[in-house]
């Protein structure tokens, strides 16, 4: 059996705001780069108010339909939230992150993401100006 090989890189999105980024691309691309055939990705972002998801790609109504049940389910400004030491968006934009995640492992074969035919790979921004984030790509496998 071949020995494990681990590779570790990582990339910046820069959002315009509330919305996705749609980042499969990228992390393909660091698959590729790590030349592990077979194994999993790990992707991960080290931020508090943005999130990563595998979600609909063709679509975009459903990413659409997602901010709008999220606008209801998590308002910004509500009263209920203390922290608003941003603005109005802080402490939604991090209850949208707790409830979506900030890390997916997705698993590798031929070198390539195991991704559905329709699903894609997203960082949602969930604050209303725009931000520079962070993802890292941690490729594990032989």
């Amino acid at each position: 059996m071949p020995a494990e090989h681990v590779a570790q890189g990582g990339f910046a999105v820069h959002t315009r705001g509330r919305g996705f980024s749609d980042i499969t691309a990228k992390v393909g691309d660091a698959v590729a780069s790590s030349h592990v055939q077979t194994g999993i990705a790990h992707v991960f972002t080290a931020h508090t108010s943005c999130s990563l998801l595998i979600s609909e790609n063709a679509d975009p109504a459903v990413r659409t339909d997602l901010e709008r049940w999220f606008a209801r389910a998590v308002p910004d400004g509500d009263a209920i939230f203390q922290h608003d030491a941003e603005g109005p968006d802080d402490m939604p934009a991090h209850v949208r992150a707790i409830l979506t995640g900030v890390s997916l492992t997705i698993p590798v074969h031929g070198g390539k993401l195991q991704l559905g035919t329709w699903q894609g790979v997203y960082l949602w921004e969930h604050r209303t100006d725009s931000h520079q984030r962070k993802v890292t790509v941690t490729v594990l496998g032989h």
